[in-house]
């Protein structure tokens, strides 16, 4: 398995893949590596970022070659990283038919398992995520107060949280005819793992808080659908 990367910068060496570093003083770009990418026979390419509207081209004429690329954007929700691809001007036909998902990532701080307690969330707190208190697994949800091994803060560790879009024939149909107001709702409907569910899930079972969702998550990430 030939697993090539360009990355800027190169944040972990691994001896299981060839990485490139962009050099932005030589005049390597994101696109520039991707472009020698290809000449190496990789079986999969990993790009760190597109940052533009040639890098973005050249992975979608990478992926057209049937490459499987990896790579990420800057976006708030996994919803705005079709209309960020729009944005750098590509042929939205060939993200229609390229484009295999979505997964974006938040890291909320884990409580403190040495001082974390049970606690029962306020009607405003379950008014807050669109529930009922007969809905929801209100027992799980647990805070820490502080102690000495989380520095008092009730937090220890950190937790993924992720949104997943899964794109079906709809869905990349909705996207050549350029429907992008209609997808969300599509998609939230039958394919897609949302930040609000995941933030339901980490708190029925007391992972993390509703402070430090509301912390870090968008800020309509939990409103009520």
């Amino acid at each position: 398995m030939n697993i090539v990367t360009v990355e800027d910068p190169i944040e972990y060496a691994s001896e299981w893949m060839t990485q490139t570093q962009v050099n932005h003083r030589l005049g390597v770009t994101f696109a520039d590596g991707l472009r020698a990418i290809l000449r190496q026979d990789p079986d999969i390419i990993m790009v760190g970022e597109v940052r533009d509207s040639d890098t973005a081209n050249t992975v979608l004429q990478a992926a057209l070659t049937g490459h499987l690329v990896f790579t990420t954007v800057h976006t708030r929700d996994a919803f705005s990283v079709i209309p960020r691809l729009q944005d750098f001007g590509v042929d939205m036909t060939l993200v229609s038919e390229l484009l295999l998902g979505v997964v974006v990532q938040r890291l909320v701080r884990r409580v403190c398992h040495y001082c974390s307690q049970p606690y029962s969330p306020t009607d405003d707190d379950l008014r807050l995520i669109g529930l009922t208190r007969q809905e929801v697994n209100s027992h799980g949800w647990r805070r820490g107060p502080g102690c000495h091994y989380c520095f008092n803060s009730g937090y220890l560790g950190r937790e993924a949280i992720v949104e997943l879009l899964n794109l079906d024939k709809t869905a990349m149909q909705m996207i050549r005819k350029n429907k992008l107001d209609e997808l969300p709702d599509y998609l939230s409907q039958f394919h897609s793992y949302s930040f609000r569910v995941a933030a339901i899930e980490k708190l029925s079972r007391g992972i993390t808080t509703l402070e430090e969702l509301m912390r870090v998550l968008p800020h309509n990430a939990l409103f009520h659908e």
